[in-house]
């Protein structure tokens, strides 16, 4: 039992909650449509992904199953210790449903991106809706 203990220990640090793919797609694809940006600022709720400050907007890059998502992904539920995950993503999706509140509450606009919306068939549109969100005033 300490065996599969320490196996799932090692595996959950590994993941990372910052830098993941996803979030590196968006923001290359940000950076190289000429807008600047910063990371994960503490001072405001959710650390935000990607901070455009002038604009007042905000970007999320979501994973699909740690803040589930409606989708394959997300959907899907661990067979181990499955009441504790069931809990642990509801209380992700309370939280992240307040910090968007508060930030838009604060004259922020929040964008959220899914990690299933980054696949290469859907990437297009994506891009064009980050842009857009970026354009607009």
């Amino acid at each position: 039992m300490t065996e599969v203990t320490d196996l799932r220990r090692r595996t959950m640090r590994a993941v990372k909650s910052r830098d993941t793919k996803p979030e590196m797609i968006v923001r290359r694809l940000v950076h190289r449509a000429g807008h600047r940006y910063r990371l994960h600022r503490a001072d405001l709720p959710g650390k935000p992904d990607l901070t455009f400050s002038k604009k007042k907007k905000i970007i999320f890059v979501h994973g699909c199953f740690w803040h589930g998502h409606n989708c394959k992904r997300g959907a899907r539920q661990p067979r181990q210790n499955a009441e504790y995950w069931i809990q642990k993503i509801s209380h992700n999706k309370e939280r992240d449903i307040k910090e968007q509140e508060t930030l838009q509450a604060m004259g922020w606009k929040v964008l959220v991106i899914w990690e299933c919306q980054l696949k290469l068939k859907n990437r297009e549109a994506v891009d064009q809706q980050i842009m857009t969100f970026l354009r607009a005033e």
